[in-house]
């Protein structure tokens, strides 16, 4: 038995649409006839005059066509909007009718003859309603909210298909779907799994619902939320069906390693009889594992106080000054747990007018504290300056304080301090020696390794086919796993600090005195050194296994085909080697006879990478199902391959040499550091 369902709706707005269409091109009809209707001739001879004419004869039989053609659509249009309310009024007796015929047994079933369920509200959570006891599909259910699973789809009666199953609120189960008409119908969709709530997974997808007992297909499964499996596809019905296909796997739950994936849903098995097994889900993909990240430290506000100073540059003290040697910085304070060292103190500084004044030496940085804390920088030292121009400042000279050092890094991850400055000095009528620099502090190594990477979910198995006919479904292909997070990098080393500035009388030395003719005339600070990443790489998650095809039909019938491997993921590519600190540049000497400049710092050495992490391993792949009486073996799974191992982390930058000093005779530059080794790279899958 033929029917027709027709929308009035539709047809009274199609009937609107050609109203005004038909309008528009009248308008456009009109506008046109006067220009080509009166069309005059080009010029006074016959030829010019017959060419007009045609085209105004033209015109004519065109407006005359245009003018049936208008009625013809008028008429169509009133036709059309006629046929729509013929449609509404047979509709209106026909529900009359059928209210009549249902209402006996919905007053004594509580459910009606004809007529499809009622769907359940949205956000409620609620079954669909079941379809009429004869005729009519079952309801949808509702989604839930989070929390709540999605409503089941409402079964059908004698004939009529299931209704499709709600979708589940934040981590909550999605609805199964509503079983098929007893005599014929296809079972309802599972509703999708939920998405994750925080911190957890999501809901798995609602199972598929089976077809009628007699004629029909399984139901789909629903996708799985966040992390959970898809739901398994409905079975066919008892004499002819296909089973319905498995849902796919939800994605991993985010995290610092990849979270594993939902699998897919196993595909519905096929009618007794006659029918062809459901497809396995495909199972969900691995993510990617978090980068390593070195703690973030708080500053410690506790610097070191500046030693004891004499005098100013405005005010100098005289000869009977309490002490012509600067007092020594205080050290920067002990870190404690998460926070950066404290700065050194600056040396004290001594303004005389007479004596010999040595500026303090500035004070060592506080080392950073355990959690990656930075060091402190190191404090400069102080100044030692004769002021005036008076004979008691004959042959006086002026010493400038060293800086002190920079702390080292807190682990894991924690920079170098950089070194203070030396302090200057000025003698008008003397030798004046500049300070040292400080050294800058070293990296702390870093200990942190990439996260892993989630392992592929597996395939859904493909369903059986029935007894007589059909073939097994296919199996699901496997997810892919997540590749693997990067180490963190090794703290990088403090910059030297640079040499003093020197202004002697008579001669100048970008240096400290020393009696020793072999001393050292070095002035700048050397670099610190990059510490190693000791954070390897993340391993790649392994890739998911395929589904196993289902079985053919013992009578005739193939397996089907064995699902794919999920494919490995990449490892993570190793912490860098911090980066070592610069050589500080030597001290200037500025005026005298002797104009000596100091030597450079030598550069640090860069840290050592991190080692690459391993690639995942491909997963195994399923087997083919097996085949009827008369029929072919199911193909089984292609073979994934493993993920690639991770790169190496880049060594350390090395420490770029100190400058020398500038002078009549310029200091020498330092060395340079050494560049840190890659680390090695990871295995493959």
């Amino acid at each position: 038995m033929s029917s027709v369902n027709v929308s009035t709706e539709a047809v009274i707005a199609a009937a609107r649409d050609l109203k005004g269409l038909g309008a528009s091109i009248s308008e456009a009809n009109a506008a046109a006839a006067a220009p080509t209707s009166t069309l005059l001739a080009a010029g006074g001879d016959e030829v010019s005059a017959a060419v007009a004419a045609f085209f105004r004869a033209h015109a004519h039989e065109y407006q005359a066509l245009s003018a049936q053609a208008n009625l013809f659509h008028q008429r169509f249009a009133a036709a059309l909007h006629a046929g729509a309310g013929t449609y509404a009024g047979a509709e209106a007796g026909n529900q009359q009718l059928l209210n009549l015929v249902n209402a006996p047994a919905q007053a004594l079933l509580g459910r009606p003859l004809f007529g499809n369920g009622v769907n359940g509200a949205p956000g409620s959570g609620a079954d669909g309603g079941p379809g009429g006891l004869l005729f009519g599909n079952g309801g949808n259910g509702g989604s839930g909210t989070a929390g709540q699973a999605g409503g089941n789809g409402g079964s059908a009666g004698f004939l009529g298909s299931g209704g499709v199953g709600g979708a589940g609120g934040a981590g909550a189960a999605g609805g199964i779907g509503g079983n098929g008409g007893w005599l014929w119908g296809n079972g309802g969709t599972g509703g999708q799994g939920g998405l994750g709530i925080p911190g957890g997974h999501g809901g798995p997808g609602g199972h598929g619902g089976s077809a009628g007992p007699w004629w029909g297909n399984g139901g789909d499964g629903g996708s799985g939320g966040t992390g959970a499996t898809g739901g398994h596809g409905g079975n066919g019905g008892w004499w002819y069906g296909n089973g319905g296909n498995g849902g796919q796997g939800g994605a991993a739950v985010a995290g610092v390693n990849g979270g594993n994936p939902g699998n897919g849903g196993d595909g519905g098995d096929a009618a007794y009889l006659i029918g062809a097994g459901g497809s396995g889900g495909h199972g969900g993909n691995g993510l990617a594992g978090a980068d390593g990240v070195n703690p973030v430290a708080t500053p410690n506000g506790s610097a070191g106080q500046t030693g004891t100073g004499y005098g100013t540059p405005g005010n100098p003290d005289g000869q009977d000054a309490p002490s012509l040697t600067g007092g020594n910085g205080q050290p920067g304070a002990v870190a404690a747990n998460g926070q950066d060292g404290a700065a050194g103190g600056a040396g004290g500084s001594v303004y005389t007018s007479g004596a010999s004044p040595t500026g303090g030496n500035g004070a060592d940085g506080g080392s950073g504290g355990a959690g990656g804390g930075a060091g402190g920088a190191g404090g400069a030292g102080g100044v030692g300056n004769i002021t005036g121009n008076t004979p008691t400042q004959f042959g006086v000279n002026a010493f400038g304080g060293n800086g002190g050092n920079g702390g080292n890094g807190g682990g894991p991850g924690g920079s170098g301090g950089a070194g203070g400055a030396g302090g200057s000095s000025n003698a008008s009528q003397g030798d004046a020696y500049a300070g040292v620099g400080g050294n800058g502090g070293d990296g702390a190594p870093s200990g942190i390794a990439g996260g892993n990477g989630g392992a592929g979910g597996a395939g859904g198995n493909g369903g059986n086919a029935g007894l007589l006919f059909g073939d097994g479904g296919a199996g699901g292909q496997g997810g892919y796993g997540g590749a693997g997070g990067a180490g963190a990098p090794g703290g990088a080393g403090g910059d030297g600090g640079a040499g003093g500035t020197a202004a002697g009388g008579f001669n100048s030395y970008g240096y400290p005195y020393s009696t020793d003719p072999n001393a050292s005339t070095v002035s700048g600070g050397h670099g610190g050194n990059g510490a190693d990443a000791r954070s390897p790489g993340g391993s790649g998650g392994d890739g998911g296994a395929g589904g196993h095809g289902g079985a053919g039909a013992r009578f005739i019938g193939n397996g089907g085909a064995g699902g794919d491997a999920g494919i490995g993921g990449a490892g993570g590519t190793g912490g860098a080697g911090g980066a070592a600190g610069a050589g500080g540049n030597g001290g200037n000497a500025e005026s005298g006879i002797f104009v000596l400049g100091g030597n450079g710092g030598d550069g640090g050495n860069g840290g050592a990478g991190g080692n690459g992490g391993n690639g995942g391993a491909a997963g195994a792949a399923g087997t083919g199902g097996a085949a009827g009486m008369i029929g072919s073996l199911g193909a089984d799974g292609g073979a994934g391959s493993g993920g690639a191992g991770g790169f190496g982390g880049a060594g350390g930058a090395y420490g770029a040499a100190g400058g020398g000093g500038s002078g009549n005779l310029n200091g020498s530059a330092g060395n340079i550091g050494i560049q840190g080794n890659d680390g090695a790279p990871g295995q493959p899958g």
